[in-house]
């Protein structure tokens, strides 16, 4: 009998915890919602941002709000790439009771998800979002990447300083925000600085891509820039190999991705993307960041499938930590759970992170001005350059 008593209140001990918002631990629970795609066009990427949050999570897995002790819970949800489920997924979270959102890769789901999380009233911060839509007119979405026209022409530039480019060959993915931004900032810059571009749009769902790269040779091109997807980027990859041209390929930070280290391996095309981070940054944050994460990744199997197969850190994975971290410092400083309260204290947060200082301007954006350019070649990335700002005159 004492041994049935002693069950039943263990279970209403635990009953009560929950309803009061706590855990076995005894202590209260804040939840952050993970908004990132497992599947889709972005699931590979979205997985590794997932990675990353939950390494930061493992290193602060609670908060001191007004000095009590907060367990922090993930609440993660697959938005599948897409903006009709986006919003379902952001609706979600709302629904679960997050005070704030992480993610997501990709900027048509965050577009999508940021109008649920503004009239909820719950802050979010992108990770690797970089379409400026994502943040303008809707004070609750932060986020600690740069953005599309600064992307655009660091791009630009490398392809008239690197290659002395005349024309590009310009390969866009119809219906995707993040695509269709980046080339045209791409355009924009680089016309601004006398070059000619060709642009074809491709919809989506295509894996033949022969006709494409026919008229990117023919078009007299010096380059490719290709802002796709990273479902697409294999596909393009090997279809320019098969065509025997040698021709550069040019692409935004989808290309920071182990799949197309394994695409281009062995082919002799060079592949040059934009990127937030590189593995060989020796600052101090950096350099414990990546001895940690990549221990952690390596104690499971899972986690390395979850990140391609390896132990290769992927930019968005950087960022993605440095989201949870941003949203820790402001749920301290907030001293709240209120989404409203961690809204505000946002705008003040001032850390040194992984990818770089992080401080936010007036609509929300990371106040950064430098971008790694690295080079896919022969299974690894090799790093050619820091481009800046001041760079580019």
């Amino acid at each position: 009998m004492k041994r049935i008593f002693a069950v039943l209140l263990t279970v209403a001990m635990t009953l009560t915890l929950v309803a009061c918002g706590g855990n076995s631990s005894g202590n209260k629970v804040i939840k952050i919602g993970v908004f990132q795609p497992q599947s889709g066009d972005n699931g590979a990427a979205g997985k590794q941002e997932i990675l990353g949050i939950e390494y930061a999570h493992s290193l602060v897995p609670t908060v001191d709000i007004n000095g009590e002790t907060y367990d922090v819970e993930l609440v993660i949800v697959d938005n599948q790439s897409t903006t009709d489920k986006a919003t379902s997924a952001a609706q979600e979270l709302v629904g679960k009771g997050v005070s704030v959102v992480l993610g997501s890769y990709g900027s048509g789901a965050s577009i999508a998800g940021g109008p649920v999380f503004q009239s909820a009233k719950i802050p979010a911060i992108g990770c690797s979002c970089t379409n400026p839509s994502v943040t303008v007119g809707n004070p609750y979405y932060y986020r600690v990447c740069y953005t599309d026209p600064f992307q655009g022409t660091v791009m630009a530039n490398f392809a008239k300083d690197e290659f002395s480019a005349q024309k590009v060959y310009v390969l866009t993915q119809l219906g995707d925000d993040y695509s269709a931004g980046l080339s045209n900032y791409f355009i924009e810059a680089f016309e601004a600085m006398g070059g000619e571009c060709v642009q074809e749009n491709f919809p989506e769902g295509s894996s033949d891509f022969s006709a494409y790269i026919t008229n990117a040779t023919n078009s007299g091109a010096d380059v490719i820039f290709a802002p796709v997807s990273l479902a697409y980027v294999p596909l393009v990859i090997q279809q320019v190999d098969a065509s025997g041209t040698k021709m550069p390929i040019l692409a935004g930070d989808t290309f920071d991705h182990s799949l197309v280290l394994e695409a281009q391996n062995g082919t002799g095309i060079p592949i040059y993307c934009s990127t937030f981070f590189d593995e060989s940054d020796e600052g101090s944050v950096a350099a414990e960041f990546v001895t940690g994460f990549k221990a952690w990744l390596n104690e499971n199997e899972d986690k390395k499938t979850n990140n391609g197969g390896n132990d290769i850190i992927a930019a968005c994975s950087a960022l993605a930590y440095d989201s949870y971290m941003v949203a820790i410092e402001a749920i301290k400083a907030a001293g709240s759970t209120s989404g409203e309260d961690i809204q505000a204290a946002l705008a003040n947060v001032d850390i040194d992170a992984v990818t770089g200082h992080i401080t936010f301007n007036e609509e929300g954006d990371a106040n950064k001005d430098m971008a790694y350019i690295k080079q896919a070649n022969d299974g690894v990335y090799t790093f050619v350059k820091i481009q800046t700002v001041a760079d580019m005159g």
